[in-house]
């Protein structure tokens, strides 16, 4: 099919006398509005409908390359957009930059101004952009600007400074150790070294804080099973520090900072790939383990070309093993360690409830049907697409409806079944509607 913007991007990205190789992604954009605490502002509890974007190169704000307008739900269609050739992904010896960049700058009326830079687009990969527009009200007329940071693969950045993979658990701090990893509802992320006391504070809903890392530290093109090898060495890690309270216990009120020399990478506001985003919706309350202690592994990892780490997962080498078919485990079990396993933690905070064990679809019955329909016509007084249902515990075509129509929305497999996903997905999206709901 002919498309004149693709076209527009293809002539942008070969004006000069020795192009890269043309391929191409895909963008989608989401306008919310900012929750009233500024430190929150990743919930999609309230859409933007009819705001106005336009996506230029980066730096090139008069070249506008494309105009679009929200829908009610706040999204804007799909966008083809024109990046380098895959092949410049998939060789750590390539030497030009591996992905495309664009700024997005999003009006709406009552809103401040609000421009993303530097928006990265990678060939065959899906990127959606969620941007969180600040209501006017009495302040001073200004434009929100947020610069996204290139991937750690790509930019130069410090490299881990090692620590124990397995920390000593004790009491001395007087914090009280749990007795099993809890996956938290929020992660607060301290944008800068663990001593950098004008550095903010960020508080990130735990599964928008892993892909918002796992965009940051690894493409998004790679074969799946090593994106999931190190999703779950992202989340084991994570958790580590959660479970461990490493932070506080040394007098910090954060839990990670987005300094790699100590933790992950991680970009204020970033786009974020759905490759890597549906990987997440699955295994996020999933961790890595060993025999005989309690705590996910502290699972460090680093590039293995710059850098090199024995004893840790490379991330270039967990690409070569997913090009080799291997699956996740054993890729990680290459690195860790052949004692290692995983484990998935029982409880999710924040939630209304787990849950049920049982994908529910068209047949189902009983409170978990009658729960989910609650929840979809609290979330349809926002996002009016989603068709209202009938309150009566038995799955039928009209539930069927509703969930594909919210699965659409939020970028998931149009099943029409509840399954570990989707159920928590209309879980988060229901919790933050109600709780600006109760604000209101």
């Amino acid at each position: 099919m002919y498309d004149p913007y693709y076209n527009k991007y293809m002539n942008f990205y070969t004006r000069n006398p020795d192009p890269i190789l043309i391929d191409q992604g895909q963008l989608q954009i989401g306008v919310f509005v900012e929750n009233e605490n500024s430190q929150i502002s990743t919930i999609q509890s309230m859409p933007v409908d009819n705001a106005t974007i336009q996506i230029t190169p980066k730096g090139e704000h008069d070249n506008i390359l494309d105009q679009e307008l929200t829908d009610s739900s706040g999204q804007s269609l799909n966008i083809n957009l024109a990046a380098p050739s895959l092949a410049l992904s998939m060789n750590p010896e390539q030497t030009d930059k591996p992905f495309s960049e664009y700024d997005v700058i999003v009006n709406a009326p009552n809103f401040h101004p609000t421009i993303i830079e530097g928006v990265q687009i990678f060939p065959h990969s899906f990127a959606k952009q969620n941007i969180f527009l600040e209501p006017i009200e009495n302040t001073p007329d200004s434009t929100n600007i947020i610069s996204i940071k290139e991937p750690t693969l790509w930019g130069n950045f410090p490299p881990k400074i090692p620590e124990d993979d397995v920390k000593p658990l004790s009491n001395a701090s007087g914090l009280v150790v749990l007795p099993e990893p809890v996956i938290p509802e929020y992660i607060i992320v301290h944008d800068g070294a663990p001593t950098n006391s004008s550095a903010p504070d960020y508080w990130i809903p735990f599964k928008d804080y892993i892909k918002n890392v796992a965009s940051c530290e690894i493409y998004s093109n790679w074969p799946e099973e090593t994106i999931k090898s190190n999703i779950l060495a992202i989340i084991s890690f994570t958790l580590n520090r959660v479970y461990t309270e490493w932070y506080r216990g040394k007098g910090y009120d954060f839990t990670i900072t987005s300094s790699t020399a100590f933790d992950h990478a991680f970009s204020y506001g970033r786009n974020i790939f759905n490759e890597i985003s549906v990987i997440v919706d699955n295994i996020f309350n999933t961790y890595i383990t060993r025999p005989g202690i309690r705590q996910p592994l502290f699972s460090q990892y680093c590039d293995g070309q710059r850098v090199s780490c024995p004893g840790w997962m490379t991330q270039w080498g967990s690409k070569n093993l997913g090009d080799q078919g291997y699956n996740a485990i054993d890729i990680l079990k290459n690195f860790y360690g052949q004692d290692i396993y995983l484990m998935n933690a029982e409880k999710v905070s924040g939630v209304p409830s787990s849950f049920p064990g049982i994908n529910l679809q068209t047949g189902s019955t009983g409170p978990a049907v009658r729960t989910i329909q609650e929840q979809l016509n609290a979330i349809s007084n926002n996002y009016p697409l989603i068709n209202k249902i009938r309150v009566d515990g038995v799955f039928g075509p009209e539930t069927r409806s509703a969930v594909e129509t919210f699965q659409s929305i939020f970028n998931l497999p149009t099943t029409g079944i509840v399954d570990f996903a989707t159920w928590y997905r209309i879980s988060d999206i229901y919790v933050a509607i109600t709780k600006i709901s109760e604000l209101q």
